[in-house]
């Protein structure tokens, strides 16, 4: 059985994905990059089905998305300098800035220390998330699958195992985005991906 799907365009579709996403629901959506599946943050039940529904070994954490870099302080401690050139140069973009983690996020979203941070451009997604407050999300697939790029692609790999589709076309990234961890200096590049590593190196030498 299919999730509800709604067109994200629709009226009150965003209302409807943020109170089932409150109420302890996991839904898709899309983002700038490919389409993910998202759950509340500090919600551990919610979060442990999208371990289940993406078959996702638990030792890999999720990150979180935001729809503001203020909200970055509800998830982690602060924001080093260099998090900061890069999230002035690239958020909201396909870059995700890997943090020290408050206390209050639970384990089983990030076991360690640190928590992966991003702003989505994706307005919809923004305001869906500024009415929820940070989310966590992994791309809609299959642990090892291929990447979501349109609503059909997250209904064959995942189909009745979510509650709810945001359809929102095809995604015009493409591309899941570029991982930096800024918990440590220097810092490292966990995952290339739309930012590429010319233009971060040139972000932080910049006086």
């Amino acid at each position: 059985m299919n999730p509800e799907t709604i067109p994200i365009e629709a009226v009150d579709a965003l209302e409807r994905a943020a109170e089932i996403l409150r109420a302890g629901g996991v839904a898709a959506f899309p983002t700038d990059t490919v389409y993910g599946i998202g759950a509340m943050a500090f919600n551990s039940e919610a979060v442990k089905r999208l371990y289940k529904i993406k078959e996702r070994p638990v030792e890999k954490s999720i990150p979180i998305l935001i729809g503001d870099e203020s909200d970055a302080m509800k998830v982690a401690t602060g924001m080093t300098p260099t998090a900061k050139k890069l999230a002035k140069a690239f958020w909201p973009g396909g870059l995700t800035v890997v943090l020290l983690k408050r206390p209050e996020v639970p384990d089983v979203v990030a076991a360690g220390r640190t928590v992966g941070v991003r702003i989505p451009n994706h307005e919809p997604i923004r305001a869906l998330l500024r009415l929820t407050g940070p989310l966590a999300v992994t791309s809609a697939n299959r642990s090892g699958g291929k990447d979501s790029f349109t609503a059909a692609n997250v209904l064959a790999a995942l189909g009745g195992r979510i509650d709810l589709l945001l359809d929102g076309g095809a995604c015009p990234g493409g591309v899941p985005s570029t991982v930096v961890d800024c918990a440590q200096e220097p810092p490292i590049i966990l995952r290339p991906g739309p930012v590429t590593e010319e233009a971060i190196r040139r972000v932080l030498h910049e006086e």
